[in-house]
């Protein structure tokens, strides 16, 4: 029996006791005393048993909370029991994955090894239903002699990223698509004295044989011939082997060189440029007080700026890059509401750069001891880059700002992206990355 229970059955049989006593003659009855004494006995047993009960009750709803909690902070369950997971992806063959997750919202990358070209997307996302976009990647054997390329009973010769055609007598050309003497070809120099020459003849067995240095082909008849200058540079444009320079191909006598354009440096390799940092070798002309922003073949001056005092809101420079805001009064809402921190980035980009490509991350950090937002919310605030970035979460604490269509320098795009900070649901912070991407004009 449970202890109200019997408590309640003991007071019952006492007053029965009592009242019973009272009609039986001679029967001895308890005196006031006593049974005052047994009821402060039971008002003693009762009272424990409800400070009991209600301990209980107490516990009980503490578990409860505690669990609904738990349940609380679990991931939102899809209804349509949707997977959270994609499909492992191999890597194709002659080819490399990158990326390892698997979550909605993922991606992952393809590349191909040397020789091999890349047939179907190169970036496949993991969609909300479980799948990965696109189709199945494929490397393509492309080795440059595959195809044949060699006319008139050439031989083909691979080398890297490129191949060489040994021609036989008589046929000349990267295809051995010319046959020598026979009338100048459109590649080569004719009307410039510097870039004609005298072949060497030695006569064989009583038979004259002559032949041109490198760099050269001979034109003309046997009694009369003539070496004249190959133009490279044009030799390549008419047959697509490729470009000689990166930038502007130049044709010297038997050979060629490679220009840069202005703010750019030719590579030991003499077909490459790099860009010459102005800021780093003071061949800037940035006045004192503004900052020198390296980009691709020129150079930018910043000054950047906090934003104006407007009512309680009100910012101070903390590094040349950052401004924070002043404390808040403590009722004034569009104090807290206004960006804690705002921050300034410059980036260079090539023309016609490859996408998509992931050019800034923003993410938060707790002071040490003191817990960090249990949500963050990422998105694109401002500027004039409209429909050109995307802004998504990569991780728990991290978003990215994502390049998705190719931009044409020279231009500048400008994007102000925020991140708001969120515990327990309640707004927290609001800080702002102003992001200022300076195109080339070259895509180098």
């Amino acid at each position: 029996m449970a202890p109200s229970v019997l408590g309640s059955s003991l007071l019952l049989l006492c007053l029965t006791s009592i009242h019973t006593c009272r009609g039986v003659g001679g029967q001895k009855c308890m005196d006031k005393h006593q049974v005052v004494g047994v009821l402060r006995q039971m008002e003693k047993f009762l009272k424990g048993q409800e400070i009991r009960f209600t301990e209980g009750l107490r516990i009980m709803k503490s578990k409860l909370a505690n669990l609904q909690n738990s349940v609380s902070k679990m991931p939102q369950a899809d209804q349509s029991a949707a997977p959270s997971l994609c499909p492992s992806l191999e890597p194709p063959l002659n080819g490399r994955k990158f990326g390892s997750k698997h979550l909605i919202g993922h991606e992952v990358h393809f590349t191909c090894s040397l020789g091999y070209q890349l047939v179907g997307p190169g970036m496949r996302v993991c969609q909300e239903n479980g799948s990965w976009s696109g189709v199945n990647t494929v490397c393509k054997d492309v080795r440059e002699c595959s195809s044949n390329p060699c006319q008139n009973g050439g031989t083909c010769v691979e080398g890297v990223n490129q191949y060489k055609c040994t021609c036989p007598q008589s046929w000349s050309g990267s295809h051995c698509q010319h046959q020598t003497q026979t009338a100048p070809p459109e590649w080569s120099v004719m009307d410039d004295p510097a870039f004609s020459r005298r072949p060497r003849c030695a006569k064989v067995a009583g038979a004259q044989h002559c032949s041109c240095d490198a760099g050269f082909h001979m034109s003309g008849t046997s009694e009369n011939s003539i070496c004249q200058d190959i133009n490279e540079c044009e030799v390549y444009r008419l047959d697509q082997g490729g470009k000689l320079c990166v930038f502007e191909c130049v044709n010297v006598p038997g050979s060629y060189q490679c220009s840069c354009p202005s703010g750019y440096k030719l590579l030991p390799d003499g077909r490459s440029c790099e860009d010459v940092d102005e800021c780093v070798t003071q061949q800037h002309n940035c006045t004192r007080g503004t900052i020198c922003i390296n980009t691709g073949g020129a150079f930018h001056c910043v000054t950047p700026e906090c934003p104006r005092s407007h009512g309680n809101i009100t910012y101070v420079k903390t590094s040349p890059f950052q401004c924070e805001r002043n404390p808040c009064p403590m009722d004034s809402r569009s104090c807290h509401l206004a960006p804690k921190t705002i921050s300034f980035h410059y980036l260079s980009l090539p023309s016609n750069h490859k996408t998509p490509k992931t050019l800034f991350r923003m993410a938060t950090a707790s002071a040490p001891g003191r817990p960090g937002p249990d949500s963050l919310r990422f998105g694109i605030v401002g500027g004039n880059s409209r429909g050109i970035f995307v802004m998504q979460r990569s991780d728990r604490q991290t978003g990215e700002l994502i390049l998705v269509q190719d931009l044409t320098g020279p231009q500048e795009v400008s994007v102000d992206v925020d991140m708001s900070e969120y515990s327990d649901r309640t707004f927290q912070a609001k800080h702002v990355a102003k992001v200022q991407i300076l195109v080339s004009a070259y895509d180098f």
